[in-house]
């Protein structure tokens, strides 16, 4: 998935339109940020004269004033957009951009604040009472934006990675601050694990009421699958084996042994013991009674890249059992 999604980030089309976009917000700061400025110095004049009190003119010049530094705040945050894009391409510069945007806007609402309440013990009473009240009626609201905080700094999963929370699972397209939306894969209608073409929007609060299975994680993205097939009792097992063996490892990508290795060697610092992880396909066998004959059941397992795990099984079953046929192995 992290392939899919670094192409998604770095299409023409997408860089293309987000430098337009770009060009137009930055343009449109710039306006307004001299518009506020030329309306300040011109407020600054003493021989301006305003219909009404002092205190009107002195209110405009604080808006004025306002709308400058916000104007300045929304430029450099627009500028750290662009330089975040630049040098991080994959989907970990997605929540640096949702944490600036945040911070930005609490920076924005910090200064007008504070240009408009001279007062700060004021301003300070009026936040906290606003506070406790927004506190009991939007619980549910805060506590999905707190759960965003906790995914930005434990990362329990990243855009693109493939997740299980709850009854839902998929591949996360997009972490809001109030919401995840994943891309479902299986469903109701499907038994293998391919896009079902339905997207899952959940609150945030999910990842700090469940446990969240992440099935992309960054060192080590694979998971362990297993095809089987049945035989009779009087198989050359050890052929079957041969066959399995050989077959699944010429299916697997060539880098995964080190993938694995490497992984091993991360287990290696934990209370797991990194010998019961297998950096090659290997077959077990199970005996399965039925009816009217005894069967031998045949497991190879293997690791396979998540997003891979329903094409490359197929493969192996068509593969292994066109094998298995060529060659009638004999009873021991």
């Amino acid at each position: 998935m992290d392939i899919a999604v670094r192409k998604r980030y770095n299409s023409p089309d997408k860089i293309a339109d987000k430098s337009v976009r770009h060009r137009f917000w930055m343009g449109s700061y710039l306006f307004f940020f001299f518009i506020f400025l030329i309306g300040y110095l011109f407020l600054k004049d003493e021989n301006l004269r305003i219909h009404g009190s002092l205190a009107y003119k002195v209110m405009l010049q604080k808006i004025a004033l306002g709308g400058i530094f916000t104007c300045i705040i929304l430029l450099l945050s627009k500028s750290a957009e662009r330089l975040i894009v630049k040098k991080n391409t994959g989907p970990s510069h997605y929540n640096l951009l949702r944490a600036l945007r945040l911070s930005s806007i609490l920076l924005i609402v910090l200064v007008i604040i504070s240009i408009l309440f001279v007062n700060w013990y004021t301003a300070a009473v009026s936040l906290g009472v606003i506070s406790l009240i927004l506190s009991f009626s939007l619980q549910t609201p805060l506590t999905s934006l707190i759960a965003w905080i906790y995914i930005v700094i434990r990362s329990p999963y990243r855009v693109g990675d493939r997740i299980k929370i709850n009854a839902f699972k998929g591949d996360v397209v997009e972490i809001h601050y109030m919401d995840t939306t994943i891309w479902e894969v299986g469903g109701d209608y499907l038994t293998n694990d391919v896009p079902s073409g339905k997207l899952i929007r959940f609150p945030n609060s999910l990842v700090l009421q469940n446990a969240v299975v992440n099935y992309s994680w960054e060192k080590f993205p694979y998971i362990w699958n297993e095809v089987s097939v049945f035989v009779p009792y009087n198989t050359d097992l050890d052929h079957v084996e041969k066959v399995m063996k050989e077959i699944t490892t010429n299916e697997l990508d060539p880098e995964l042994t080190k993938s694995i290795i490497h992984f091993k060697e991360v287990v290696k610092h934990t209370s797991v013991d990194e010998d019961d992880i297998n950096e090659h396909p290997f077959v077990t066998f199970n005996i399965a009674r039925s009816a009217n004959d005894t069967l031998i059941q045949a497991i190879v397992t293997y690791a396979v890249e998540t997003g891979k795990a329903g094409m490359v099984r197929s493969r192996l079953i068509k593969k292994i059992m066109a094998e298995l046929k060529k060659v009638q192995a004999p009873a021991k």
